[in-house]
């Protein structure tokens, strides 16, 4: 036991201490995009600090990585077939030190490690992404729209006659979490369990992360890990319903390690990023009345609305690639092995894209081009799973309860790439109930 907390450490040091530390230095010397990593700021510091990576230049360059804020770019390096993931066991390190941690990698299901496919190339990632996308076709979605219905009418019954209530918490995790579990074959009684290892792993997504939050997520990732084996064994004795991800597990298409990491991957991305889009828009509405008059005047806006959130306020806030070879971008060299960091909240506050970028307008025509999703073949498979939650669960919201506000402060979550909020409290008023004929 004693030696796999010494294992952990030598990770922690290698992923997140040493860039921890060498990220403070440079913060302490001004450096925007080290104190943008570390998560210095509270929100309105980390859009100051993004404009003055976007004043540096469309591709700005730092003793380590290239950075740039710039849409036009952050789309090409998205697309740009000379650009794979940036693995963290890999780069930036120095060779013995990357070999190092591939030895004592304990082969958890970690969202943010291969075999995930949110850290694997081609030919790899073409397979893992075929096999799990039979979850989200349109068909399969569909599927789930009705279930979306039921969950958010069901969890606004049970806050009827509370007053006041800690939206994350309360209403805002619970919808993708049941949609997730459901994806997943997770009985009703574990659900909890979802959303626990979301949010404590949710971290793992940041650099320099401190060495007790990255023990905590271990643990929890060993916690994934152990319950996972137990639930895709007992899948065949199970009298559930099937879905497209507990048909794949039966059929063993894919390899135990792979089919757990990407189980582990659609928890933390598809519980986490959705309870930040919505809580965000909560919050942006609320700010913003005009807006959510428009809603109430014209229903049909709520897809263009959502669009608006994540443009406006993006639930992720960054990416990174690594160049496969020397390349070019924008007529800058890109030496092979260099890594290029992506500000996609950034990127889609690019003035020479949007008009008026930090002004949050639900009929923008051109909202729909933010990158809040990624673009290329990494594109977020639950982009649109994402989407009907959001402006189901938002619009029933408000629908029930019109003159919704805040009741204090909301609580951020304090981390960097994964933008949102812990704590949300709302007072709630019921008001007419309209809903559309089915």
């Amino acid at each position: 036991m004693a030696d796999q907390g010494v294992r952990t450490w030598l990770r922690w040091a290698a992923l997140h201490g040493v860039p921890r530390a060498f990220l403070s230095l440079r913060a302490m010397r001004g450096e925007p995009l080290a104190a943008f990593t570390l998560g210095r700021d509270d929100p309105t510091g980390r859009l100051q600090r993004i404009e003055q990576i976007r004043a540096a230049g469309r591709l700005a360059r730092t003793p380590i990585v290239w950075v740039s804020a710039d849409h036009e770019i952050c789309r090409i390096v998205l697309r740009h077939r000379d650009f794979g993931v940036a693995d963290p066991a890999q780069t930036s390190l120095p060779d013995a030190l990357a070999a190092a941690v591939r030895r004592i990698d304990p082969g958890l299901p970690n969202p943010v490690e291969s075999p995930s496919m949110l850290m694997t190339d081609p030919p790899e990632h073409t397979a893992y992404r075929k096999m799990v996308s039979r979850s989200f076709t349109p068909r399969a979605i569909a599927a789930l729209d009705a279930r979306i219905d039921e969950l958010t009418l069901d969890l606004l019954d049970g806050l009827d006659g509370r007053g006041e209530v800690d939206l994350i918490s309360d209403y805002a995790s619970q919808v993708p979490a049941a949609v997730i579990s459901d994806i997943l074959g997770v009985p009703v009684a574990d659900r909890r369990r979802i959303l626990s290892w979301g949010n404590r792993v949710a971290p793992l997504l940041d650099i320099g992360i401190t060495w007790q939050a990255f023990r905590d997520a271990t643990h929890e990732l060993e916690d994934v890990e152990t319950y996972l084996v137990d639930h895709f064994r007992r899948l065949p004795t199970r009298n559930v319903d099937e879905t497209p991800f507990s048909a794949m597990a039966l059929e063993g298409g894919l390899t135990d390690r792979v089919l757990r990491a990407n189980a582990a991957l659609l928890i933390g991305a598809g519980v986490e990023t959705t309870v930040n889009l919505i809580g965000n828009g909560v919050i942006a509405l609320v700010n913003h009345p005009d807006q959510l008059a428009l809603l109430r005047q014209d229903p049909g806006l709520w897809p263009s609305a959502v669009e608006e959130m994540l443009r406006f306020d993006s639930p992720v806030q960054m990416t990174a690639r690594r160049a496969n070879c020397d390349t070019e971008i924008a007529g800058v060299p890109i030496a092979e092995g260099t890594a290029v960091v992506l500000l996609l909240g950034g990127a889609n506050r690019d003035p020479k894209v949007f008009d008026q970028p930090d002004r949050f307008d639900i009929t923008r025509p051109n909202a729909r081009d933010h990158v809040a999703f990624g673009s290329g073949i990494h594109v977020c498979l639950g982009a649109a799973l994402a989407r009907n939650e959001a402006v189901t669960a938002l619009r029933e919201l408000f629908d029930r309860y019109p003159d919704l506000h805040l009741s204090g402060e909301p609580v951020h979550r304090g981390l960097v790439n994964l933008n949102g909020y812990r704590k949300l409290g709302v007072r709630l008023q019921r008001g007419e109930v309209t809903r559309k004929a089915s």
